[in-house]
C-alpha cells in the first residue's frame, strides 16, 4: 500500500522534515545564534479556502496573516523587528480588494510594531498569503523546559473563536475573535521576564498544543472548573448541537499562550492569566471534569492534509 500525505497528517510531515535536518529547531520558531542574541524566525501560509471564513473581510485576511506569525514570536518571548509578505492572488481580484488586504497587513504591522520590510507577489487561483516574522531574543522560551509541579496557565479565555466560526450574528465577542484574532506579543515577553518555564501559542487547540509540548515521563492535569467556561458559552454550544468542551479543547484559532510557571514565580506575572492545571509525572494528559470524573484528553486538533 502506498501512503499518501493525508494518511499521516501535517505534524508527521513536519517531524519527517525535522528528523532530516539537524539545523531546525523543533519549536514554535527557528532559533539561530545572532551576534550576542538569537534570531527568532517563523513563517506561516494562509490559504483562502482553508483559513479565511467566508464572512472575513479582505482587511482582516491581511491582519490575520501578520497575527499568526507574530503569535509564534510571542510564544518565544521575542521582540519583533521585521515582517516579510509573500502574496499570490487571482488575476481577476478587484484592485480595491487587494489594497484592502495590504491595508490589513500594514495595520497589523503597526499594531505589533513590526515593520514590513519586503516580500513577493504571484498569481494563483485563490488568495494565498505567506508571512515571515523575524525577532530577537536572548533567552527564548522553549516548549519542553518545564518541571514537575509547575503550573499550567493561559493568557485568556479559550474556545471563543471556535464558537464564533459557527455563529451567524456578527456583533459578539465570539465572531470578533474568529475574524480578527490578536497575538499576545507583549504578554509573551512579560511571561518570559517573570520566569515562565515553557510556552507555546494555541493555534491548533489546547489539547493538540499540550501533546506538542509533552515530554516522556511528564503529563498534565487540566481542570474544567479552572477553564471558567461561561454558562452563556455552554448554552450557545448546546443550541448549535456542539460539545462545549470539544470546542474549547480541540478547535484552536485562539492565539492565546499556554505556558508553564513555578508557583513561586506566579506572583511575578503582571498580565491577565488563568491557571488551568499542573505538570504531573503521570505521562498522560488528563482533564478533571466539574463532576470530579477524570478522563484522558485525546490528541485531536486542526491538521492540514488529513482527510475528512
Amino acid at each position: 500500500m502506498t501512503l499518501k500525505v493525508s494518511d499521516i497528517g501535517e505534524k508527521e510531515l513536519v517531524r519527517y522534515i525535522i528528523s532530516n535536518s539537524s539545523e531546525i529547531t523543533p519549536d514554535d520558531t527557528a532559533v539561530t545564534p545572532f551576534f550576542d542574541s538569537n534570531l527568532i524566525s517563523t513563517c506561516d501560509m494562509l490559504i483562502q479556502s482553508r483559513h479565511f471564513p467566508q464572512n472575513m473581510s479582505f482587511f482582516d485576511m491581511g491582519f490575520k496573516s501578520v497575527t499568526v506569525n507574530v503569535s509564534d514570536l510571542s510564544a518565544m518571548g521575542a521582540t519583533p523587528f521585521g515582517f516579510l509578505l509573500s502574496i499570490a492572488i487571482p488575476k481577476d481580484l478587484e484592485l480595491d480588494s487587494f489594497k484592502e488586504i495590504i491595508e490589513g497587513v500594514l495595520s497589523a504591522c503597526d499594531y505589533y510594531s513590526i515593520p514590513l520590510i519586503g516580500g513577493d507577489t504571484n498569481e494563483a487561483s485563490e488568495i494565498i498569503i505567506s508571512g515571515t516574522a523575524l525577532g530577537l531574543c536572548d533567552e527564548p522560551l522553549m516548549k519542553d523546559t518545564y518541571s514537575l509541579g509547575d503550573l499550567v496557565a493561559v493568557t485568556g479565555d479559550l474556545g471563543l473563536a471556535a464558537l464564533g466560526f459557527n455563529l451567524d450574528v456578527m456583533d459578539n465577542i465570539y465572531v470578533k475573535k474568529a475574524l480578527k484574532p490578536i497575538a499576545k506579543l507583549k504578554e509573551g515577553i512579560l511571561i518570559k521576564e517573570a520566569g515562565a518555564t515553557s510556552a507555546t501559542d494555541i493555534s491548533d487547540g489546547l489539547a493538540s498544543e499540550l501533546y506538542e509540548i509533552k515530554k516522556d515521563g511528564f503529563g498534565f492535569m487540566i481542570y474544567e472548573e479552572l477553564l471558567e467556561i461561561s454558562d452563556e458559552y455552554k448554552k450557545l454550544a448546546k443550541e448549535l448541537n456542539l460539545d462545549y468542551l470539544d470546542l474549547v479543547m480541540h478547535v484552536g484559532e485562539d492565539f492565546e499562550l499556554v505556558f508553564t510557571i513555578s508557583k513561586e514565580n506566579l506572583k511575578k506575572l503582571s498580565i491577565d492569566y488563568k491557571v488551568i492545571g499542573e505538570v504531573t509525572d503521570s505521562d498522560v494528559i488528563e482533564l478533571t471534569l466539574d463532576n470530579g470524573y477524570v478522563e484522558r484528553i485525546r490528541n485531536k486538533g486542526y491538521e492540514h492534509y488529513v482527510s475528512e
